[in-house]
């Protein structure tokens, strides 16, 4: 079922619930869809979708960061529970051993040595884990572990 589907069903179960936040976190997502639709020429793929997602997660993030910072606890605590909603859309993530291993595999493929080739690293593990969720920045923090 396409993803904008999904969020559609979920909308309209929310309405029936009277699930107000539920609600205003699934029409969210689904204008970030909408407008992803209707701005690219050509229909949206899951890789572009699961892209608008891990982007609508980074702002929650973000925003809850920020809020903290200003002790606006409760608003933060929205923005998690939305971040926790639209992550329940994305597929599995990369468990830690599913991580090091593509890394250890990169790493003995590209034979790099150097933080300079991180790059050659990083698309080689990336390109071993696709169809999974990955944080990048764990990602990044793990093969600069290893190339240092």
């Amino acid at each position: 079922m396409p993803l904008v589907d999904q969020v559609q069903k979920d909308m309209v179960a929310a309405m029936k619930n009277r699930a107000e936040a539920r609600l205003s976190a699934i029409r969210m997502i689904k204008a970030a869809l909408m407008k992803a639709k209707v701005d690219s020429p050509k229909p949206l793929d899951e890789a572009a979708e699961m892209a608008i997602l891990k982007q609508l997660i980074k702002q929650r993030i973000d925003a809850a960061e920020m809020y903290r910072k200003a002790g606006r606890t409760e608003q933060a605590e929205k923005e998690e529970a939305e971040r926790t909603l639209i992550e329940g859309y994305l597929p599995a993530g990369a468990s830690e051993a599913e991580m090091d291993a593509a890394i250890e595999a990169a790493l003995s493929e590209t034979g790099a040595t150097s933080i300079k080739q991180m790059g050659l690293v990083m698309k080689a593990a990336q390109a071993k884990l696709a169809g999974k969720s990955v944080d990048g920045k764990a990602m990044s923090d793990k093969v600069r572990a290893k190339l240092q």
